[in-house]
């Protein structure tokens, strides 16, 4: 098991020969490559050692939740270093691959009563816990960084006016958000453009939150909001959006998703699919997958356009917003870290840690890795009447 690690991490020093970090392990070995480590991996134990070279980053974040590893440092360099490592010539990977593909499996698809299952897990815990680490409108997605000097709060508004600018959102416009979270696409389209605008949800903390806010801000007859699963959504409309559900859909239900669109959005309309993506097809993240999102699958970009163009969607503009959401989500990660006490008092400390890890993976994933996050905007076939260069998108927000 020690010749393991040591080509572990052997490997993360030839993916940064400048890095410098240590690994310490159960007996009181230490690995270490530069001076100074900015992060040292402890290994507690050779079962924990063992359970990582046998399930990978599963492993790893069962062990590092349960303090079974303890990373005293950047946890982000760490994440960063490991990423481009192998694990493949540790002892059972085998069997790690064979629960990658069973993992694959899983995220195949969800029926809509698993999928309330699935959102009620992730978005109905506590409510006051997403207020301590997003910013005052709860926006739990990539927000968009128009300048250096830009705070987490403009930046979400940032992102909702670039979307209504790409959709040409109109005073009248009747806009559908599958997957509206806690509403802000909807109020900022309904406030600033006139449109009106219906959501819909699964989480139930997301309806009260949104159905309150509709109240307080006099916005009845404007916007709406239902609990209902988007096989069950009727009507027409001019155009579309959702930020961030796609995700939740699972591999064999993208046909069924991208269908309903279709038949949702009025011949002409135009749309835009906000969604965290691969550029290529690969394995699934079985601890995100078991203990974070479960039913979540991240599709490839080639998956996406593939299945809009069977069902004549024109695709109008993809733009890839990676940088945004690493910054995105190192905001987060600093307001929950400056609020842990309280996350660990409506929890526990297995929660702190659990929470802790998801969010830097997600940021090292974006800033380090093939995670991609994408707006695709598109029409339900063709649309003659838009304009032909793209300077609507690039106005100033005003």
């Amino acid at each position: 098991m020690k010749k393991a690690l040591y080509a572990l991490a052997e490997s993360m020093h030839r993916s940064d020969p400048q890095a410098s970090f240590s690994f310490r392990t159960w007996d009181g070995d230490i690995i270490q490559y530069g001076e100074n480590p900015k992060v040292t991996f402890h290994i507690r134990s050779e079962e924990a050692a063992r359970h990582l070279f046998a399930d990978g980053f599963l492993g790893f974040g069962e062990d590092y939740v349960s303090e079974r590893l303890e990373v005293e440092g950047d946890l982000q360099e760490l994440l960063r270093l490991g990423l481009n490592a192998r694990f493949d010539d540790g002892p059972d990977s085998l069997r790690r691959r064979a629960r990658m593909f069973l993992a694959y499996l899983l995220t195949r698809g969800s029926s809509a009563s698993q999928s309330r299952k699935n959102v009620a897990h992730h978005y109905d815990l506590n409510q006051d816990f997403f207020s301590l680490f997003l910013d005052e409108s709860l926006a739990y997605s990539c927000a968009y960084f128009r300048t250096e000097n830009d705070s987490l709060e403009n930046a979400q508004r940032n992102k909702w006016d670039r979307i209504a600018r790409k959709l040409m959102l109109k005073s009248g416009d009747r806009l559908l958000d599958i997957g509206c979270g806690w509403g802000g696409m909807l109020f900022h389209a309904a406030l600033k453009y006139g449109a009106k605008c219906k959501g819909i949800t699964l989480s139930r903390n997301q309806i009260d939150f949104v159905k309150r806010r509709i109240g307080e801000l006099r916005l009845e007859g404007r916007a709406e909001v239902s609990m209902e699963d988007y096989r069950q959504t009727t009507g027409r409309f001019d155009k579309f959006v959702s930020v961030g559900m796609f995700e939740h859909v699972g591999k064999s239900f993208i046909p069924v998703y991208l269908e309903k669109v279709a038949g949702l959005l009025k011949k002409g309309g135009i749309g835009l699919l906000h969604t965290i993506s691969k550029d290529v097809d690969g394995s699934t993240d079985e601890w995100m997958t078991k203990y974070i999102f479960p039913g979540g699958y991240v599709p490839s970009l080639p998956e996406i356009v593939r299945e809009m163009g069977r069902l004549g969607f024109c695709i109008l503009d993809i733009e890839n917003l990676r940088p945004h959401y690493g910054r995105t989500l190192d905001y987060w990660i600093q307001n929950f870290e400056k609020n842990r006490e309280a996350v660990r008092k409506m929890f526990d400390d297995r929660f702190v840690r659990m929470w802790r890890l998801y969010l830097n993976a997600s940021s090292a994933g974006f800033k380090y890795n093939g995670m991609r996050v994408y707006q695709i905007l598109f029409s339900n076939g063709l649309n003659n009447g838009l304009p032909a260069v793209r300077d609507y998108m690039y106005a100033d927000n005003g």
